[in-house]
């Protein structure tokens, strides 16, 4: 399948800005997933609604909620602007913002649900033996939550590359900037003589959905088979 520079770009945009949104809110998405379940607290329910908040929110609502905070006038944005002369929104940073938090809870969900799957016989067992907190964790309760911190990981990155309404709101649809694959295919469409294109790109956007959920299903069966053959 023949590309046109254009689409290219929107291509490894997109590629290269989910990947960079899933890596960067990966530690805070793991930390967030075994905290919500492995542990009961005063205002549980409250965190857990919010994280999963870009669930159920419009896109477009998300999109406009963050250019709100990280516009020039933004609580966040302006500080940046004045004191590190950043400016976020239309930017590719605005991008790979706006993957990072529709992606987010699908990975905080993924990690959550494979913490709850814990025994917590290893890590008494290991806290026996003298192993610190910390060990443990690093140790027993991360290589127990691999395979939610892996499919979480995929699916992100697959509702990342796919994203529309957050970033056409907070990004803007610049050709060789903020275009995205969704936003190229959403151009081609607006335009004559334009079917060609948006078929070339939707099938694109078929073929990586397919694959991350193939991937993300690979990745979940291997680690049961494994789990099982130690049983």
């Amino acid at each position: 399948m023949m590309l046109e520079p254009a689409e290219q770009a929107a291509l490894l945009l997109s590629l290269s800005a989910s990947a960079r949104a899933v890596l960067w809110s990966l530690p805070l998405a793991v930390g967030l997933g075994w905290l919500l379940g492995t542990r009961r607290f005063p205002g549980h329910a409250a965190l857990n609604a919010l994280v999963h908040l870009p669930l159920v929110l419009p896109p477009v609502v998300l999109g406009y909620l963050l250019l709100l905070a990280l516009g020039r006038r933004g609580p966040i944005g302006a500080p940046l602007e004045q004191w590190f002369g950043l400016r976020i929104a239309f930017s590719e940073s605005a991008v790979v913002i706006a993957c990072a938090v529709v992606g987010f809870p699908l990975m905080v969900r993924a990690i959550r649900q494979s913490a709850e799957a814990l025994d917590p016989r290893f890590a008494r067992a290991a806290r026996s033996l003298g192993a610190s907190e910390v060990k443990i964790f690093a140790t027993v309760t991360l290589p127990l939550m691999a395979p939610g911190i892996l499919t979480g990981l995929t699916l992100a990155f697959a509702r990342a590359v796919g994203e529309f309404g957050a970033t056409i709101t907070l990004a803007g649809n610049i050709p060789g900037r903020t275009q995205t694959l969704p936003l190229a295919l959403f151009t081609v469409t607006q335009s004559p003589g334009g079917e060609a294109a948006a078929t070339r790109l939707c099938l694109l956007s078929l073929a990586l959905a397919g694959a991350a959920l193939l991937a993300s299903e690979a990745v979940s069966r291997r680690f049961t088979w494994q789990q099982e053959a130690r049983a």
